[in-house]
């Protein structure tokens, strides 16, 4: 919007700005694919036999196309030759319009909640055809009365069945070449950049670094936090109130944004059905050792969906010198071994030791390792696999698999193709970089991956670099840090709902948040890199779609079934409750209708059920809508009071808006210019709270002053974080909580009595009296000590 503004002045600005505003409503005509329930076409499993235009792509199986042929043969009945004759081909195009891939245009049915047109959209000339030779077909095509009072005037009626936007009308559309050219591709802009949306899956999460399932039938997923929590979700997306698993004492981590350690990694048991078995990957300190632990859990005999946590045996425990790169994937391969990837120990350049860890075959770090933790119950907790490259090697540890790796930030396993298999058994994983590169590899048995002679296909350490014994592994791909600073390895698409994604090799990086894809020709194994950018225009303009997500790429992650999604957040600290899980969606082309079907087995739930209920929209477009109502006074002027706002005119100066994620601020939470906190209250009652001290007057910042028994009072910081913040921000009707501001951030409140101390909330609290605390009153500490919040209902972080 800035760059529209040239005029200088602050009413100029306000003008330009507003005029910008006006202008991106309206766009030219672009491809949006769309049948009648609302979801993107498809190629028919079985050739259809009556609406033939559309066998090759459209919006009908087989099963519709015979309806429809039905449905013209009703019709049909009512003429003798001379109605066949003139009247058979008008009704049999304007019937199959609804397997046309752009029937919800047709039929005026891209917004879900206004009625469907009985006749499709047709343009003037052709509708002008159709009324002189073939009126007396109205009554059988349509039940509309309006149509009925109508069909006995040309113009009137033609009119009538005229679409808004005249791009989309029948027949000229067939001849469209904007709309057509590509049509059941995965579109792209003009830099290739492949146009996806995605669908919000779960939110309010601390960091979800891991999304897994069981392989059980059940179809729940699990998400982990870096915290040490594992959330269970069941197929309509509920959540399990009661966690899944609980370690956050054990996990060492913190709420500094960007620490790497915490809880890392989740793995079920191939045969995890009838084992109830389970592996974590995890950070602790065990004395003033920092380690990795891998550890196996067994789910409780008595509930499907909580770990006993009294079944932990730690299979493996590896010394971490340095608190960074600790890798953190875990996982089970085809061939029911369990591979575990660790960091090179951390610091920068691999400095331990003459050739540093990862060339070091006698070190466990900066490796694949592979082990085998079947039938553990009596004997040694893991075996190693006979076929281990470096078994009888005397200067290397039998667990080694491949080494030469920095810091491998999530793997997977590829499915192989849905009908030929090719690629089954494949390992994904995205090695993080040094200075310049960030890599893409995939597993090879016995092999060193280059680092840290080697970072990308770059040289890092000449003098290793130049050893022809080193023998490395080149990456499949790699990027510089102009276009990202830490990968994030994701998955080969194999899903069925997206037949266009099958074999697309999506990942991300966690600096830049760019999400890529690789696709690999199969003449000639080279891979064929395209970014993936969110759907512009009307391209994710689908019901439960969106086209913007948080910066930070944490993690990608494959349901039961196969399809992908990832996580992301907006502030990377392991206590900010800003992750998201997200499904990625092709809007050009989804799978037939009843193809990827499947019946999840009955799951008993023991703890309630968090209902999901979605937090982000689609930006950059307005829904549309047959009739709009009359806006009102007070919207116009909080409108224009936002515009002035933003424009940082001194009345109503806020922060300049944040640039850093991909998506514009939402401002739900903010009162009208000029409100007072008790105008929205009628009465004071007990666990009120406000927000006061913040210098700019910013209602979403400040000291927390509490109200109990008559009086207002301050909230001391012993103990104070972001669980407590979430309680108050939450009951101020904010989203979530940006921070918890200690120290008497917001001033100190020396006018009121100190009224709770040492409060300690899990955040699902109505009021922090719910909270444990010493007491209304009680206290040991000083003014100096205030607590305070800040908080949002967008995802940016705010500026203090």
């Amino acid at each position: 919007m800035r760059q529209c503004v040239r005029v200088p002045g602050g009413l100029g600005v306000l003008w330009a700005l507003t005029v910008c505003v006006l202008m991106l409503c309206v766009a030219p005509a672009a491809p949006h694919p769309q049948c009648l329930d609302f979801k993107p076409p498809f190629r028919p499993l079985r050739e259809l036999q009556f609406c033939v235009m559309y066998k090759e792509f459209g919006c009908c199986d087989y099963e519709k196309d015979q309806q429809l042929r039905a449905k013209y043969y009703r019709i049909m009945d009512n003429f003798d030759y001379y109605g066949y004759a003139n009247c058979a081909g008008f009704v049999l195009e304007m019937i199959c319009q609804e397997c046309s891939p752009f029937a919800a245009h047709l039929f005026d049915a891209e917004d879900p909640t206004t009625p469907i047109r009985t006749i499709p959209g047709l343009c003037p000339d052709y509708c002008s055809q159709f009324w002189n030779k073939c009126r007396s077909t109205i009554p059988l095509l349509s039940d509309d009365p309006h149509i009925a009072k109508v069909k006995e005037d040309q113009t009137r009626l033609c009119r009538y069945l005229e679409l808004d936007d005249a791009d989309y009308c029948y027949p000229h559309i067939l001849s469209d070449q904007k709309l057509t050219l590509n049509l059941g591709r995965v579109q792209s802009d003009v830099d290739g950049c492949l146009q996806l949306c995605l669908e919000e899956v779960a939110n309010g999460l601390r960091n979800p670094l891991a999304m897994v399932h069981a392989n059980d039938g059940t179809h729940r997923f699990f998400v982990a936090e870096q915290v040490g929590l594992v959330w269970t979700y069941l197929p309509d997306r509920s959540k399990l109130e009661k966690p899944f698993l609980n370690i956050t004492k054990a996990v060492l981590t913190s709420s500094w944004e960007g620490d790497e350690r915490g809880f890392l990694g989740l793995t079920f048991h191939p045969k995890h059905k009838y084992n109830r078995k389970l592996y974590v990957y995890y950070s602790v300190e065990v004395g003033f050792d920092e380690r990795i632990r891998i550890s196996e859990f067994q789910v409780s005999a008595h509930d499907m969906n909580v770990v006993d946590h009294a079944s932990e045996r730690v299979i493996l425990e590896i010394d971490e010198p340095a608190s960074n790169h600790n890798g953190g994937q875990i996982l089970f391969a085809d061939d029911g071994y369990l591979y575990v990837f660790t960091g090179d120990g951390g610091m920068a350049g691999d400095p331990f030791g003459k050739y540093g860890n990862a060339q070091n075959k006698s070190a466990l770090l900066g490796k694949v390792l592979r082990i085998d933790v079947d039938d553990n119950s009596r004997g040694p907790l893991y075996r190693i696999p006979p076929d281990n490259p470096f078994v009888h090697d005397r200067g290397a540890r039998p667990e080694v698999y491949a080494y030469g790796v920095r810091n491998m930030w999530r793997c997977s396993v590829d499915r192989g193709d849905p009908r030929t298999k090719e690629g089954k058994g494949r390992i994904f994983c995205g090695d993080v970089g040094q200075n310049k590169f960030e890599e893409i590899d995939i597993i090879e048995k016995g092999r060193n991956f280059g680092w840290r002679a080697k970072e990308g296909f770059s040289c890092y350490d000449k003098k290793l670099c130049a050893n022809s014994s080193l023998d490395d592994v080149l990456p499949i791909y790699a990027y510089p840090h102009t276009m990202g600073k830490s990968v994030t390895g994701g998955y080969v698409y194999r899903g069925c709902e997206y037949p266009n994604m099958n074999g697309m090799y999506i990942f991300g990086d966690f600096m830049s948040g760019r999400l890529m894809s690789l696709q690999e020709d199969r003449n000639t194994g080279k891979w064929k890199y395209n970014e993936v950018c969110m759907g512009k225009g009307m391209t994710c303009a689908f019901p439960g779609l969106i086209n913007n997500y948080h910066q930070y790429i944490i993690s990608f992650a494959e349901d039961e079934a196969g399809e992908l999604y990832f996580m992301s957040t907006g502030v990377p600290s392991a206590t900010s409750p800003s992750g998201v899980v997200y499904k990625v969606v092709d809007p050009s082309r989804r799978a037939p209708p009843r193809q990827c079907h499947y019946d999840p087995l009955p799951v008993r739930v023991k703890s309630n059920l968090i209902k999901f209920v979605p937090q982000e929209t689609l930006t950059g477009l307005e829904q549309p809508h047959k009739a709009k109502p009359e806006p009102q006074p007070t919207d116009s002027s909080d409108w224009l009071q936002e515009l002035i706002d933003r424009l940082g005119l001194p009345d109503g100066a806020t922060p300049p808006l944040p640039t850093t994620t991909t998506k514009p601020p939402r401002r739900k939470g903010r009162r009208r210019k000029g409100q007072t906190r008790t105008e929205s209250v009628p009465e004071l009652q007990n666990g009120m709270v406000r927000l006061v001290g913040d210098e700019k007057g910013q209602s979403d910042r400040g000291r927390v002053e509490i109200y109990v028994n008559g009086e207002w009072g301050t909230v001391c910081d012993d103990l104070w974080n972001i669980n407590n913040a979430e309680v108050v921000c939450r009951q101020l009707g904010f989203t979530r909580a940006l921070k918890a501001a200690k120290n008497s951030e917001f001033g100190e409140g020396k006018d009121l009595r100190i009224l709770l101390d040492d409060v300690q909330c899990d955040g699902t609290e109505s009021g922090l009296l719910d909270c444990q605390h010493t007491g209304v009153g009680t206290n040991n500490c000083a003014h100096y000590e205030d607590a305070g919040v800040i908080c949002g209902t967008s995802d940016h972080i705010i500026e203090v």
